[in-house]
């Protein structure tokens, strides 16, 4: 037997097993099961194709040599760690400003050295240096050292981790006091207990409270900047919601990023009308199956790992030139969260609405952005928000998708620094006004 053939033959097998993997997974949630059937069917054909062509140990040697590629996620602050309400471990990272030289030499990450690779490499390390150093004046410039300048709060997205700001992150190190967190059951944080025990279902208030207990670990005192993306943006809402009078008190900027302030059960992910009514339909009860076979999935999702990784780069990026090691980086992330985890926080999307919590930031800089090809938060909904937000500066990013903050980094980071700036000079007038 050749090694195509004998791959190819692998791959059935491999596939046939995860197709019946999927099935049995769901076979409790009536046409949600048969959905999840046809899904697996589909992915065993695309596996065993692609694996006529590619072996298991070429496309695994792909895949470590992409995650080698860059320092995507491994930069790390001081840890700490909050306390939800439910006594759920919530998991924060500090970078704190570092003066003179030290803050251009961020800890963290890893540069290929060798041949041409490692030319380029250091060729770009040496641009995001540059750019670096000029934020960083940028901002000294535009604080000052006399006023205390604000920490900056980043929060993550639905099936991501705090690893997913790592642009932002680099930039900004060394030049302001930033915080990283994983919301619950996301990266470093701890399983929901509520959700564990079944007691408390996950829903967008209750991660505006898991952030406010974050902000009262790692920001007990001083201006925030709040920077959320996609269902961080929709946390960063409920904090405004339930504590209106600390977010006027504490909160001197905001930014929006790749998010909605509803209406989601209208998003057409890209799809006809009759799939994309079809899937809202569909897609609790399938996912609630899944959750609960969820050693079974994770097999499934293994197996198919190379027909959903096409999938994940569709509806995280807007361009099909965006660099394949962030392209894989993005799929790390994603793929990172459990089965469980994703069926358990699915539900609070549909019923999401803070569009009246909104006017709380009417008062302080915001910065609404968008990819214009975003197919999960589309752009449109982030002009709704700018209409709540009249002050805000919208952005909406030409060719970019849902991970905007990955594909366009540069870009995200200037807009970023400037509403720091922003909030830092809005904050000096309000002192002078006061005095």
């Amino acid at each position: 037997m050749t090694d195509g053939t004998e791959a190819a033959a692998q791959a059935v097998e491999t596939a046939a097993e995860a197709a019946g993997n999927w099935a049995r997974a769901g076979r409790h949630a009536g046409v949600a099961g048969l959905a999840i059937g046809v899904v697996a069917a589909g992915a065993a054909a695309g596996v065993a194709i692609e694996r006529l062509t590619v072996g298991r140990g070429m496309r695994r040697r792909a895949r470590l040599a992409l995650d080698a590629a860059g320092p995507y996620g491994t930069l790390r602050g001081t840890s700490g760690a909050a306390i939800a309400e439910d006594g759920t471990e919530l998991y924060y990272e500090v970078d704190e400003v570092v003066d003179g030289p030290a803050a251009k030499r961020p800890k963290g990450g890893r540069t290929a050295v060798n041949g041409t690779a490692g030319a380029r490499a250091g060729k770009e390390v040496r641009t995001a240096q540059d750019a670096r150093s000029g934020l960083h004046k940028r901002l000294t410039t535009a604080l000052g050292r006399r006023s205390p300048a604000p920490t900056v709060v980043f929060s993550h997205g639905y099936c991501l981790s705090q690893d997913s700001w790592h642009f932002q992150r680099a930039a900004l190190r060394g030049a302001l006091r930033t915080v990283h967190w994983d919301q619950r059951s996301h990266g470093r944080s701890a399983r929901g207990h509520g959700q564990v025990d079944g007691t408390e279902p996950v829903t967008i208030d209750l991660l505006g409270r898991d952030l406010k207990a974050v902000l009262d670990a790692a920001v007990p005192e001083g201006p925030i900047v709040l920077v959320g993306h996609s269902m961080g943006g929709m946390t960063v809402m409920a904090l405004a919601d339930q504590f209106p009078e600390y977010v006027a008190e504490r909160v001197v900027g905001v930014a929006l990023i790749g998010t909605s302030a509803g209406r989601l059960s209208e998003v057409g992910f890209g799809l006809p009308s009759m799939g994309s009514k079809a899937f809202h339909w569909l897609a609790p009860g399938v996912l609630k199956a899944m959750g609960r076979q969820s050693e079974i999935v994770e097999r499934g999702r293994r197996a198919t790992a190379d027909l959903f990784a096409g999938l994940i780069k569709r509806y995280s990026f807007g361009s099909d030139d965006v660099d394949p090691a962030i392209a894989r980086f993005g799929e790390r992330l994603i793929e990172a969260t459990p089965i469980d985890v994703v069926a358990e926080f699915f539900p609070a999307f549909a019923v999401h609405d803070k569009t009246e919590a909104l006017v709380a930031y009417d008062a302080v800089p915001a910065l609404v952005l968008a990819g214009e090809e975003d197919l999960i938060t589309p752009a449109e909904h982030s002009r709704t928000i700018a209409e709540v937000l009249p002050d805000a500066e919208l952005v909406c990013v030409a060719g970019a998708g849902h991970l905007v903050m990955l594909e366009r980094p540069e870009l995200v980071n200037d807009h970023l620094v400037a509403l720091v700036e922003r909030a830092g000079a809005a904050a000096r007038r309000s002192r002078t006004a006061r005095a």
